[in-house]
């Protein structure tokens, strides 16, 4: 039985879906984008738009009772492809211990025009 995830530390889902999906003791996330949850600004940069993002998704991972040490696999899309060891940067600093498995692709466009989003599956804590 699936059961959705949300939380007001997160930015809300833009469209009809859960921000994140519990499956068992499995946790998908949607896309997280750098949106301040507090404020509903976006930062300026791709360093300080990848930390916004990974506090974001710190959040939500915490309300499904995981967290970052959990992450088995991250999908990043980059609107440049320029930005990745900028983004590596920032992403090092989120993933203690072992690193999760990993896809990053560049993409033509992301919502609300920012710079990344990241998507991650989760071992529930």
């Amino acid at each position: 039985m699936k059961k959705a995830i949300s939380t007001d530390k997160a930015p809300a889902a833009i469209g009809p879906y859960s921000q994140a999906i519990e499956v068992g003791e499995m946790i998908y996330t949607s896309g997280v984008i750098p949106v301040n949850p507090e404020s509903g600004e976006i930062p300026q940069g791709v360093q300080e738009q990848a930390r916004q993002v990974f506090k974001n998704m710190t959040a939500l991972l915490n309300a499904a009772g995981s967290s970052m040490e959990s992450v088995v696999k991250t999908t990043v899309f980059i609107k440049d492809m320029n930005d990745f060891g900028a983004i590596n940067e920032i992403y090092a600093e989120y993933f203690p211990g072992i690193f999760p498995a990993r896809s990053c692709v560049e993409v033509a466009r992301l919502p609300k025009d920012v710079l990344l989003e990241v998507e991650a599956i989760a071992v529930k804590n």
